[in-house]
């Protein structure tokens, strides 16, 4: 089996996650700063990444809205996932996001992490949450 890599795609940073061989579970890796004004550098440095981590599938958190319509966010969510794509071979998997950095900042306000960590490490735990979800889904 292959691993998968989930990224919470922001306008500053992408929070990422990969699967472990099993597909069983989702580990947090890295925030990843964005290039400003070029999305190829970064699709670029992603597909590098499934290389080093001999992914087979990207899987992006789509943010949707409340009544499950797509906004601009979402657009601009499949528009990175098309340049990945594109950039890499490798298909991308989108799964609904609502809520997950929601729940990402209370996971961490429970476990006293303290603000100014939290803004740190709160784009891969949203990651981890958002491939978690796709995994459990696959059982």
């Amino acid at each position: 089996m292959k691993r998968k890599i989930g990224l919470d795609v922001g306008d500053v940073r992408i929070g990422v996650a990969v699967s472990d061989l099993m597909g069983i579970c989702a580990n947090p890796r890295e925030t990843y700063v964005r290039k400003k004004e070029d999305p190829t550098a970064d699709a670029d440095y992603f597909a590098e990444y499934a290389k080093r981590e001999d992914a087979d599938a990207f899987v992006l958190g789509l943010p949707k809205n409340m009544d499950g319509t797509e906004g601009p966010r979402a657009e601009i969510t499949r528009e990175f996932g098309e340049l990945l794509t594109k950039m890499s071979g490798i298909p991308v998997i989108y799964v609904d996001e609502r809520l997950t950095t929601v729940s990402a900042e209370r996971m961490l306000i429970d476990a006293d992490v303290r603000r100014d960590k939290r803004k740190k490490v709160i784009d891969k735990v949203a990651a981890t949450i958002i491939l978690q979800s796709y995994l459990d889904g696959k059982r």
